[in-house]
């Protein structure tokens, strides 16, 4: 039913028990990603990113110009009265690619602790930033082996990919799956280039060593109480399932399918036993994608595709941004997974980060997986199964081993982490096709190939479902993305495809439409409360004028001397959130108006687009969007 204007009512009272509510069930050191205000000349403490119950022996720092090149002995003066207050020692560990140096405290510290012991290395004045080194683990729900169907290539509510392989298969083109490493599989040798193991801690990585060029996984099992879980578990060989689903060989006789399987793949060992760090993540982020890390080999062959199928909860840490920044710089598009908690992905890293791919994970039902984050960070969505269901999980390539590497073998997984393969893969086709496609224009065109999640999708599976035969087919094997508007379901006749809302009645049909039947309307109560419409876009970089366009109506019963609800238009570029225009009740009027907003100086980024509608408790405006666009001119 659509909103209409409502008669004057009054919710004080509603009003007050919600924010005391809201006040009751604040609690923990502070939001997530918030960072702690200090004054003019410290540095930034990102204790938002501590997470309680979490227990913290190493710290990235970033100092300031003038303290990055002293003498560390001079570099330990920031810290030392920091680690003297909670009667610890600290020591640089070593620099990291970003231009961070890792930092360890002589004993774990808790989330109070951390907290503290950042803030007091924050107000020394020679620190820029500082944020915990932390912990990162796979993205999946695994199973029991068994064999099956690959309905996510094929199937009615998978990737189609086999359409695909008309235009491309995948050669030329190289994918470092950043991961627990890999293990020997006759269904995936020959597709496996020389990689690298960047765990810094030897009983994490199992090797008897720190860091070297063997990305052998020696298995990630634990026992109760090791890895702060009161169970135990067997070894995932979680990297070399993902790399199957990349790039298993293809036309042999033998076991399973790559989506690209032509391509090549770089085994980066980042994941051990307990999960991995992000210190070690951030090298091997650069390092995959070519770039220099001090004291390790160049790599001989950098990816044009990063799949990263890990993460960990918080904001986007400054030092995962700064790795990914620097891969994407080099022309590198990293593909990353949604995370498996059943919740917003705006609260998982580095789902959560700017100039990523994100990806949600469906069931072989075309609905999103019961277990899949959500929301205006992801993407778009692929396959990522349910092994609830017989035969409904992914089937790839594995070891046999509970502990340590046994003989080669395959089995159904779920989670993110078999759906960001599946994307990773389709770029890996993409570039074979186009070698020039920026990771701005690869996004693009990987939006445009979705199609609308066959069981549809109410939380925000962003553009659809990943369909490879489509997506090859926008590229014509030369021609880039067009930049033209680049906003999917622009007039909401898809209802919610491609936006997210945290509200179920903002998308709407009928005659109030501007054109067509679909229109959103957020707000109209007269009760205080907050709608938002947000949707993940990458603006094209061309020469023209970047421009974010709508048709709004404002309905209210309101006046029009004083603002009391209003709509902001918000753009949202990683951590930062500007605000390009407000609207409010003073802008009522019973026609639609174009509204054009400048958005040059996101060109060539990928943002989200958000439409933020603030009501108070009295009288009700409702804001009627339709007919949106984002463009370059």
């Amino acid at each position: 039913m659509e909103k209409t204007l409502s008669s004057r009512r009054k919710y004080s009272g509603l009003a007050l028990s919600t924010a005391v509510l809201a006040g009751l069930m604040s609690f923990g050191t502070a939001p997530a990603g918030a960072t702690t205000p200090s004054p003019s000349g410290t540095g930034t403490a990102a204790v938002g990113t501590v997470q309680p119950g979490e227990q913290y022996s190493q710290f990235i720092v970033q100092y300031k110009a003038g303290a990055q090149g002293a003498t560390p002995a001079a570099r330990a003066n920031a810290w030392g009265k920091a680690a003297k207050d909670l009667g610890i020692t600290a020591r640089e560990v070593r620099g990291l690619a970003t231009g961070a140096t890792l930092v360890a405290s002589s004993r774990a510290l808790d989330a109070r602790q951390s907290a503290e012991f950042m803030n007091g290395l924050a107000a020394s004045g020679a620190v820029e930033y500082v944020e915990p080194d932390a912990r990162m683990r796979a993205s999946l729900t695994p199973n029991d082996p068994r064999y099956g169907e690959q309905w996510d290539f094929t199937g009615t509510n998978g990737m189609r990919i086999p359409g695909a392989w008309t235009t491309s298969t995948g050669s030329g083109s190289v994918v470092a799956v950043i991961d627990t490493g890999i293990t020997a599989h006759p269904d995936l040798d020959a597709n496996i280039l020389p990689g690298y193991d960047f765990i810094a801690d030897s009983a994490a990585a199992r090797d008897g060593n720190g860091r070297d060029a063997n990305p052998q996984d020696q298995g990630d099992w634990y026992t109760s109480g090791e890895c702060g879980d009161s169970s135990s578990s067997n070894s995932s060989w979680h990297g070399t399932h993902v790399a199957g689903t990349v790039a298993a060989v293809t036309g042999n006789a033998t076991g399973v399918a790559g989506v690209a399987p032509d391509a090549k793949v770089v085994p980066v060992r980042v994941l051990g036993k307990c999960g991995g760090m992000l210190s070690d993540i951030a090298d091997a982020i650069v390092w995959a994608s070519g770039g220099t890390v001090t004291g390790v080999p160049a790599n001989a062959n950098p990816a044009k595709v990063i799949n990263m199928s890990l993460g960990g909860s918080g904001s986007c840490a400054t030092t995962y941004q700064n790795a990914i920044n620097s891969a994407v710089n080099r022309g590198t598009t990293v593909v990353v997974a949604a995370g498996n908690e059943g919740a917003n992905a705006s609260t998982a890293q580095p789902a959560n980060c700017g100039s990523v791919v994100t990806v949600a994970a469906s069931n072989n039902s075309g609905g999103l997986s019961y277990y899949s984050n959500y929301g205006s960070a992801v993407d778009l969505t692929a396959p990522g199964g349910d092994t609830r269901q017989s035969g409904g999980g992914i089937l790839s390539t594995l070891n046999t081993g509970t502990t340590t590497p046994s003989s080669a073998g395959y089995a159904w997984y779920q989670g993110t982490s078999m759906a960001t393969p599946h994307v990773a893969g389709l770029v890996a086709l993409m570039k074979s096709a186009d070698p020039s496609l920026t990771p701005a224009q690869v996004e693009s065109t990987l939006k445009q190939g979705t199609r609308p999640m066959p069981a549809g999708c109410t939380l925000g599976c962003g553009a659809g479902l990943s369909d490879a035969t489509a997506t090859l087919a926008l590229l014509g094997g030369t021609t880039p993305p067009p930049s033209g508007n680049v906003l999917l379901n622009p007039g909401f006749e898809s209802g919610s495809a491609s936006w997210t809302s945290n509200k179920s009645d903002t998308f709407e049909s009928g005659s109030s439409a501007r054109t067509g039947t679909g229109y959103a309307a957020l707000n109209g109560w007269g009760q205080s409360t907050s709608y938002t419409l947000d949707q993940k876009v990458t603006v094209p970089g061309g020469s023209g004028a970047g421009s974010l366009s709508f048709y709004l109506r404002v309905l209210s019963n309101e006046g029009t001397t004083t603002a009391y609800d209003t709509l902001k238009v918000q753009v949202i570029d990683g951590a930062t959130t500007t605000t390009l225009a407000t609207y409010s009740n003073k802008d009522k009027g019973s026609s639609y108006v174009q509204r054009a907003l400048d958005m040059s100086a996101y060109k060539g980024k990928t943002v989200t687009v958000r439409f933020l509608g603030t009501e108070d408790y009295s009288y009700s405006t409702t804001f009627q969007l339709d007919d949106t666009s984002v463009a370059v001119s």
